[in-house]
């Protein structure tokens, strides 16, 4: 009895290890506990991330192997704000919304951006602000999701190749126009 208990234990830690390593929480990336002291302390974090981890980019790739280099730094602006700079760069293969052939993009991602607390409100004027985004931080900074939110971002709203056409046109031959029967009818007597 001691020996299927100490098996269906191991069994079961095995199986928590699986689950945490293919989860988002158990993604390889750091959570930045304190935003503003990343800031604040001007740290940085760099590295490569697998495009299969970035999960929510899958509908739109053709294919989802490789990695992205990204760096993310912290700093004090000017007015004594606090800041985050992402950059991020690669490539992915995106679908053509013409002929669903594969598009191979190259990702520049530079992105500044305020953190702000989540239940901070901001002016009209700040709002309208070019220059940086507002990250509303509460609680932990998830790396993984931010740099898969600028990627999305960063991504053409409809990608195409400069010429292409669509899938099956060259086979298609001939185009056959649905109102041609109608044509014959037209003028005659009913």
């Amino acid at each position: 009895m001691n020996v299927l208990k100490q098996h269906f234990v191991l069994t079961w830690k095995a199986k928590n290890n699986i689950i945490s390593r293919l989860s988002r929480n158990g993604s390889r990336l750091k959570r930045i506990k304190d935003a503003f002291a990343f800031a604040r302390d001007s740290r940085v974090l760099e590295g490569t991330l697998a495009i299969a981890e970035l999960e929510r980019l899958h509908d739109l790739l053709t294919e989802v192997e490789g990695d992205v280099s990204w760096r993310l730094e912290g700093f004090k602006g000017e007015r004594g704000e606090l800041l985050l700079q992402l950059t991020v760069s690669g490539r992915v293969a995106l679908a053509c919304q013409r002929c669903l052939e594969a598009i191979v993009f190259d990702l520049d991602v530079d992105s500044l951006l305020e953190i702000v607390p989540a239940n901070v409100d901001l002016s009209q004027d700040e709002l309208e602000d070019d220059t940086r985004d507002f990250l509303p931080v509460d609680g932990e900074l998830e790396v993984g999701e931010l740099i898969e939110d600028e990627i999305l971002l960063a991504l053409p709203v409809a990608p195409r190749h400069e010429k292409c056409g669509l899938p099956e046109a060259a086979k298609a031959g001939e185009r056959i126009n649905p109102f041609a029967a109608l044509a014959g009818l037209k003028g005659k007597p009913n």
